[in-house]
């Protein structure tokens, strides 16, 4: 080894899950930086003898291959929203309560630790398991490392039922919303800012945009039994190309969570009738996914871990797998609420129950 490179870094799958999560959340892993993390997975699951590891990229998959009369693949992503002064992780107490404080904390690391933790352990489950831990979930879809992999690998997503890890309080949640993200534009007339009456400003084109959406009331719509709240916010908002220059064009930055009661198109219309005026282009689209807790695998399962179940509100992978005929839903720690915060944090309570849940159902114990 050169005397300037650095040790790889090792992960100890035996070590208690809280712990894992640190271990994971302290490597940082932004999207399009899951490599070092990618390859500490393959490494700490290579002595696992019960498990054949397949890499796609910085996606990873290790599977049983046991003969079960049913599959059950779990899934979690290994990306991260950018660190915001959250890194390294520390311990603290709030009301009495023990946190794991820092980024990726709730999304989704603590989910990732608990199935790492079970991959490793779990010999001899009671279904055939494939788990699948993958890149570029943070950001949009034609990055996501699951689509790559379904694209890659489709025989990898055969199963009977599906857990995404992400953040529920370790509680199901089934379904997801849809996501649709748009630019609506205005044009106007470039001109020197101090004879603005000969041009025509673009940003002040987006004014009745902004006030459309600041006074938007977003729709609670009933799916299968569980109530979804959609969103339609301004999230972005660019103009201009000098401090003395009227601006001749400007962009807003729409997002629309629709009930997965609707479709892309669909949303999309919504979005178009509701800005006539402006040129709209989208730029990302993600079809939700109904909650699917009829299906006989997912009710036994929500049964096991205690219900009842909620809908989730952010868009996840269930969609992905739910398009696949896959009955799918998110079991994970954390609030889902503190997803993406400057103070992202995890009740260490809820890893180690999210652990004994997935456990006991794994094994037949529950």
């Amino acid at each position: 080894m050169p005397a300037d490179a650095s040790p790889r870094p090792v992960l100890d799958l035996a070590a208690d899950s809280v712990a894992i999560t640190q271990a994971i959340c302290d490597l940082p892993s932004v999207s399009g930086d899951e490599t070092r993390l990618a390859d500490l997975v393959v490494d700490a699951l290579a002595d696992a003898a019960h498990l054949e590891v397949i890499r796609d990229g910085d996606t990873v998959v290790a599977r049983t291959n046991l003969g079960r009369e049913r599959r059950v693949v779990i899934a979690g992503h290994l990306d991260t929203v950018p660190i915001n002064g959250n890194l390294p992780t520390r311990f603290e107490v709030i009301d009495g309560e023990r946190y794991l404080w820092g980024r990726g904390t709730v999304d989704m690391k603590g989910g990732v630790a608990v199935q790492l933790k079970l991959a490793a352990e779990l010999a001899e489950p009671a279904y055939d398991i494939t788990w699948m831990w993958y890149d570029h979930e943070e950001v949009s879809a034609e990055l996501n490392g699951l689509g790559r992999l379904a694209r890659n690998r489709p025989d990898l997503f055969t199963g009977d039922f599906a857990i995404l890890g992400e953040p529920s309080n370790s509680r199901v949640e089934g379904g997801c919303n849809g996501n649709l993200r748009v630019e609506l534009r205005a044009y106007g007339v470039r001109a020197h800012s101090a004879r603005s009456w000969v041009g025509d400003n673009a940003v002040h084109k987006l004014a009745p945009a902004l006030e459309r959406l600041a006074a938007y009331e977003a729709a609670t719509i009933e799916v299968d039994g569980l109530a979804y709240r959609e969103g339609l916010n301004a999230v972005g908002v660019s103009g201009g190309i000098a401090g003395n220059v009227i601006p001749d064009e400007a962009m807003l930055h729409v997002n629309y969570r629709f009930a997965p009661s609707r479709t892309v198109a669909e949303a999309i219309e919504i979005v178009r009738d509701l800005f006539p005026e402006y040129e709209l282009t989208v730029v990302d689209e993600a079809e939700g996914a109904r909650p699917g807790l009829d299906a006989d695998f997912a009710k036994r399962f929500v049964a096991a871990v205690g219900g009842p179940a909620h809908p989730k509100y952010g868009w996840t992978d269930v969609a992905r797998f739910s398009a696949m005929g896959i009955p799918a839903v998110n079991f994970g720690p954390g609030d889902p609420l503190k997803a993406h915060a400057d103070d992202e944090r995890v009740a260490t309570d809820q890893v180690l129950q999210c652990e004994r849940a997935l456990r006991a159902w794994l094994t037949g114990a529950a």
